[in-house]
């Protein structure tokens, strides 16, 4: 027997010892995250493992699953009592060991196992841990999914069941980086800065370059549970501006950043200019598609309008499909649609047949953009990012509105959208050409300027984003014209920072 999961214990007390403690705030859309000993302690996390092992027997998923840890000081302890109530709910766990979350998906389909439970905080600070899961190659956990599993997990409703196992896999992130690896040889000689910012991927990123033929000079790969320097985390511009100082001082060739548990990658070119994501993903669009033609991509609703506009995308026939934010949703999108790749703008790109498997890993992302390099060896990386067609953009946008009603905010304000289309009313001065309502609305007009509202997925906030391949004054246009809808409801407060 598991008891009953508490929402909150107080620490160093018989209670807490005794009783499985577990926030159900930590429960997200498409993974869980909490605070390790104030939101979950280690027997919450038993109970975590028993009712992610209840749901997989609930939906009819051969019980075998591969698990591993990210390096924080307290990740393995969770793993094993992960582990513990995994078993405990009849699943056969395959462990292994220090991993990325991208090593852990490999294993999915390396070791035969349909599932998957990734302990990881990513990014996070210290102090925070978390769980990936999945039970569908290559796909994880959605909404339905993680609904499901908070309701067994808060509830008690574990069905214990003899069969369970375990089985920890010797040499395993050497058969992973043969994968990523065979085959793949540079002709052009690259010297890249490989920034980890002290999280798992210094284990792993350097080799896999080094393997395929780069020069690597690396920059906080050692291994150090305390992040000594800043987060792992490739969108943060503290380690944004330690990759480009050293891509600068060193003369290389490109800089490459990975997060905490390496599904993500973030890109500096030769001259020392942060290369935004959705921005990486229409250069390799626009190579991978010479390779391609034809080819179907997927991208996020906050991603560039590029992908729609490009010319030398559109003289290849490629089609891009904007979809729901959320590594989640694009994973599942780009299975869906069977897309050679899908890109979101926080950094995690999906791969798929032939040139991946449908998940996200920033190891093969760095491969890609040196293959992509590799393909044009009389331009530099600042080459191919002037080489793009250029847009206006603002940062995204997070004016305040309260959890409680930010969805309601957002649908309001599609259907003043949805209504001045249909009479044929202008937005900052054109005529709407396009609205995509999967997430939040995206309004664009004939010329491709565009803005877009959404409701954050885990913070009182709305997301705000426009561009324009105008001009600053069209892309200034379009943010007047969303602002002022947006401030027909009382309930949306300041920005966090405007244009």
């Amino acid at each position: 027997m598991i008891p009953r999961p508490h929402e909150s214990l107080t620490p160093n007390t018989y209670e807490y010892e005794s009783l499985p403690l577990v926030k159900a705030t930590g429960f997200r859309e498409y993974d869980a995250r909490w605070l390790f000993e104030k939101e979950i302690n280690l027997m919450g996390v038993q109970a975590l493992g028993a009712g992610l092992g209840t749901l997989i027997h609930e939906m009819g998923v051969r019980p075998d699953l591969v698990t591993g840890h990210d390096f924080r000081g307290y990740s393995s302890a969770i793993k094993y009592a992960l582990i513990c109530g995994l078993m405990a709910a009849g699943v056969r766990v395959k462990d292994v060991g220090l991993a990325l979350s991208p090593m852990a998906y490999f294993g999915q389909f390396a070791l035969d196992c349909p599932c998957v439970a990734m302990v990881t905080a990513s990014h996070n600070d210290n102090g925070w841990t978390g769980v990936k899961m999945g039970a569908n190659r290559p796909m994880t956990f959605g909404p339905d999914e993680m609904g499901r599993l908070k309701e067994i997990v808060l509830s008690g409703d574990f069905k214990l069941r003899q069969g369970g196992g375990y089985d920890f896999v010797e040499g395993f992130a050497e058969r992973y980086l043969a994968d990523l690896t065979d085959g793949v040889r540079l002709t052009r000689k690259l010297r890249v800065v490989a920034a980890c910012g002290n999280g798992t991927a210094g284990a792993f990123a350097p080799k896999a370059l080094e393997a395929i033929g780069c020069e690597v000079i690396p920059l906080d790969c050692e291994l150090d549970h305390t992040f000594p320097n800043y987060n792992p985390n490739p969108e943060d511009m503290k380690m944004l501006h330690a990759l480009a100082d050293k891509v600068r001082e060193t003369g290389a060739d490109v800089g490459l950043g990975f997060d905490g548990d390496g599904d993500r990658c973030g890109v500096v070119d030769d001259e020392g200019s942060e290369i935004f994501a959705d921005k990486i993903g229409v250069m390799l669009a626009r190579d991978l598609s010479k390779l391609y033609p034809g080819a179907q991509f997927v991208v996020d609703v906050k991603s560039t309008g590029l992908f729609a506009t490009d010319p030398e995308l559109a003289s290849r026939g490629v089609k891009t499909d904007y979809w729901k934010t959320g590594h989640s949703y694009i994973k599942r999108r780009v299975n869906e649609l069977g897309a050679l790749a899908g890109f979101e703008k926080s950094g995690h790109f999906f791969f798929n047949a032939p040139v991946g498997r449908g998940y996200d890993d920033g190891i093969l992302t760095a491969i890609h953009v040196a293959q992509m390099l590799d393909r044009n060896p009389d331009r530099t990386m600042a080459d191919l990012y002037r080489a793009l067609p250029q847009t206006w953009g603002s940062p995204t946008m997070s004016p305040k509105c309260a959890d409680e009603v930010k969805y309601d905010v957002v649908e309001r304000v599609t259907k003043r959208f949805e209504a001045m289309r249909e009479r044929g009313e202008s937005v900052g001065g054109a005529a709407i050409a396009d609205l995509v309502t999967v997430n939040g609305v995206r309004v664009a007009t004939q010329d491709g300027t565009w803005g877009l509202v959404r409701a954050s997925s885990n913070k009182p906030e709305l997301v705000v984003v426009v561009e324009s391949p105008v001009s600053e004054a069209r892309m200034r246009e379009m943010f007047k014209a969303v602002d002022t809808i947006l401030r027909e409801n009382p309930e949306v407060g300041a920005y966090n920072q405007t244009i």
